[in-house]
């Protein structure tokens, strides 16, 4: 009779074995489309045998472990390629718009306007008396400024929508954090009770990868089986059930055109001051975010202060020599409210010019109406190297800011394909690997199922075989 009861307990056994299998094929199905989850197999291996005399009996099979199929090693892999990829996608993205500020098929184009301007001089110095060629350049004066000012506060408000990027994607490493820490304590308390935490460490390795895509990190897993992220150098967002924020908040900064910067600051608690890392972090969305902000459009609003102080500068200095059509000392032709410092959004035609075109000077001397010199001059300015300490032209200066911008947009976008192109290599790798397929469940549950129904006749088997041996005492 124990070697029947023996039977049953088997069959039992094997039946609570090929449920816990089929359960999780049952989960593995429902999770094929999740994000970051890895396939699930139960671990079955031999009872410990029993001893009858010199024989050892088998006393069937248990589930050991239900383990995920998972290489730790291409995790970490697509996790540093997905950091490069959220970098690059962020900085293409970002620099397309600044590309298109650019665009001449969209814009007119300033080297347009600048062409129109010192052509509509040419016009005033082969008919210095005539009015309609003083309007003309008139117009084409207060065009120019305007479009001047239409880059300058362009590349402004890409910089105001980089800021609005900025203070999203600190929040979201806020919320992935915070919500690491809790995974942290979750797989520590699973641990320490002999269970395997597979769904929390897919959902935590997925959260790392995203937050790689996000901002620059570096993490290890101790003993205990809890991570901990630093962000940059020294921003220890994540240590155990702890967790630190950053917070972008904006200051004051008389260095930029607006009088202050959005900055990112490390929060390590209530009792300490704000650390500024904003240069620490140069990869992922964020990195990306600040340094075309900061770099790029920065740059190029530079260069158009520049050029734009440098043009007003040089009209001005030769039409102040030059004397109107009242015989009167010419004025300066532009002004800047502001000196250089923000130029190119402040650079306007004289107010006296705008309201009278005969204060326009195109003599050399006074008293000389036919007299074309100076319209000459400043007409001829368009192709003097007057840029970068006599350098370039104002043509050659903008044209390489724009050939600038252009390459920048053209490696950004060749190296986002590049990388998506890695990225998608991996991931299909960790497919194969990790994913689930719906034809290999198909067969674990019609083979688990099968197994169910042979335990099933097991125990019924050693059901009919007591009832045999019981009857033998009726």
């Amino acid at each position: 009779m124990s070697k029947i009861s023996a039977m049953m307990d088997i069959g039992k056994r094997s039946m609570m074995n090929s449920q816990t299998a089929l359960q999780t094929v049952s989960h593995n199905i429902a999770n094929k489309s999740t994000e970051g989850y890895s396939r699930q197999r139960v671990d079955i291996q031999s009872a410990t045998p029993v001893g009858s005399g010199r024989l050892r009996i088998g006393m069937g099979a248990q589930a050991a472990n239900v383990g995920r199929t998972n290489n730790p090693h291409l995790e970490k892999q697509i996790l540093n390629e997905g950091s490069e990829l959220g970098y690059s996608q962020s900085r293409a993205q970002a620099l397309s718009r600044v590309e298109e500020v650019y665009n001449e098929q969209i814009n007119k184009g300033l080297n347009k306007y600048l062409g129109e301007f010192f052509n509509a001089f040419r016009e005033l110095a082969s008919s210095p008396e005539n009015l309609a060629n003083r309007t003309l350049v008139k117009e084409s004066a207060i065009n120019l400024t305007k479009d001047f000012g239409r880059v300058s506060r362009q590349l402004t408000e890409i910089q105001k929508d980089l800021n609005t990027q900025i203070t999203s994607e600190v929040y979201e490493i806020n919320q992935m954090t915070k919500e690491i820490a809790t995974l942290n304590e979750k797989i520590q308390h699973v641990e320490i009770s002999g269970g395997q935490p597979n769904d929390e460490r897919d959902r935590r390795d997925l959260l790392l990868k995203k937050l790689a895509e996000k901002i620059n990190i570096r993490w290890a897993e101790g003993d205990n089986g809890m991570v901990t992220v630093t962000a940059g150098n020294t921003a220890l967002l994540v240590s155990g059930y702890n967790q630190s924020e950053l917070v972008a908040k904006t200051v004051s900064n008389p260095q930029d055109r607006k009088g202050e910067t959005l900055k990112v600051f490390y929060k390590q608690n209530e009792r300490l001051p704000l650390a500024d890392l904003t240069n620490q972090f140069n990869g992922g969305a964020l990195g990306a975010a600040l340094e075309v902000r900061d770099q790029d459009v920065d740059g190029l609003l530079n260069d158009m202060d520049e050029m734009a102080s440098a043009f007003a500068k040089q009209i001005n200095q030769v039409h102040q020599q030059g004397f109107d059509r009242y015989d009167q000392p010419g004025m300066k032709f532009f002004t800047l409210e502001s000196g250089d410092f923000n130029a190119a959004a402040k650079i306007r035609l004289n107010e006296f010019i705008s309201s009278d075109v005969g204060k326009i000077a195109s003599a050399a001397n006074q008293g000389s109406p036919g007299d074309n010199r100076v319209a000459n001059v400043i007409a001829n300015l368009q192709y003097s190297n007057t840029m970068r300490s006599g350098k370039s032209t104002f043509d050659q200066f903008y044209n390489g800011a724009v050939g600038k911008i252009g390459v920048a947009a053209d490696q950004a976008n060749n190296r986002q394909e590049s990388q998506a192109g890695i990225v998608k290599q991996l991931k299909n790798l960790r497919e194969s690997i990790s994913g689930v397929s719906l034809d290999e469940e198909t067969t674990k549950m019609i083979e688990f199922q099968k197994t169910f129904d042979a335990s099933a006749r097991l125990i019924k088997t050693a059901d009919e075989m007591l009832d045999t041996v019981l009857s033998l005492k009726r």
